[in-house]
């Protein structure tokens, strides 16, 4: 299968982008857990200000899709957002953070089959947890409750994206700026939370940057950082939505996470257990044959998934 260099340039701004990205938040988590919010508010008001001069030239170009076509894309992507990056908050760990979003392969798999009747075979994954204390069991549980939730939500909203390019074309640049610009008066509902850990960056460890001779916080560095990073991902992941269908693009993604989940052991000396290994390897491994990259003797290629 020939890969084209917008493509190619996708793939390569999601590796980066997106894996970077993983870093700076592991950094800002580990300084401060509850942080998620935050987070999720700078990079939607980043990226928003940036469509706003660059996208929509101040409101000048002329929308291809509709608002009200927007809506459900926008809701699913505002939830996905706020649930990934507030489940620190609940204990979780950022190795089964990793694991349980690897698993974005599966759900769009299942789900795509029903919407868009897809049906290529792929091998699942299972995924284990250190066991937590007892007095934090029920709240670690909600934030994995939250993360499979926002698991299946985001599936779906690949697929709302296939169907909404399939029906007007390409414009992944629209779509990346007003999923982003609309949910920003949400973020009024968490205006407290935000506040309070705006006020513990501002207040915590600071970093002397180097000829300027300026001390920073570096919770706001690691921000910063973040928030760079993300954009870069997220543009390229809306970009390869418009070259691949939801579920290849999801192969992406996946593999994407498997290379964050290593890093993440290796730099950040996580612990993991023989049963994250398994199951990491079993994400790996799925998302090879689901590629078609290790050719079995006597199997037969699967067709090309249609898209217009």
């Amino acid at each position: 299968m020939q890969i084209s260099p917008r493509c190619a340039l996708a793939i390569g701004g999601v590796l980066v982008g997106c894996c970077s990205g993983g870093v700076f938040l592991e950094l800002l988590v580990k300084l401060d857990p509850g942080i998620g919010n935050l987070v999720t508010a700078a990079q939607f008001a980043f990226i928003a200000l940036e469509g706003l001069i660059f996208t929509s030239r101040l409101g000048q170009a002329q929308r291809k899709i509709s608002l009200r076509d927007y809506a459900l894309l926008v809701a699913m992507f505002f939830l996905t957002s706020v649930c990934n990056n507030y489940v620190f908050e609940f204990k979780v760990s950022m190795t089964l953070h990793m694991i349980i979003r690897g698993g974005s392969l599966i759900s769009n798999m299942c789900l795509g089959t029903i919407i868009l009747k897809k049906s290529r075979d792929l091998p699942g994954h299972s995924n284990g947890e250190t066991g937590a204390t007892e007095a934090d069991v029920w709240r670690w549980l909600v934030g994995v409750a939250l993360l499979v939730l926002a698991l299946f939500v985001s599936s779906y909203m690949g697929i709302t994206q296939e169907l909404l390019y399939r029906r007007h074309g390409k414009c992944a640049r629209e779509a990346l700026y007003y999923t982003h610009l609309l949910p920003l008066p949400a973020f009024l509902l968490m205006h407290d939370n935000i506040r309070t850990h705006w006020r513990l960056a501002c207040e915590g460890e600071t970093y002397t940057l180097p000829l300027l001779g300026v001390a920073v916080p570096l919770i706001l560095l690691y921000l910063l950082g973040n928030v760079l990073t993300q954009h870069l991902c997220i543009s390229s992941v809306y970009a390869l939505t418009t070259e691949c269908s939801s579920l290849t693009v999801t192969l992406i993604i996946t593999l994407r996470k498997f290379i964050s989940l290593v890093f993440s052991i290796v730099y950040f000396r996580n612990p993991f257990t023989i049963y994250h290994w398994l199951g990491s390897v079993m994400v790996f491994v799925g998302t090879l044959m689901f590629a078609d990259v290790p050719r079995l003797p006597g199997s037969r290629r699967a067709e090309p998934l249609k898209r217009d």
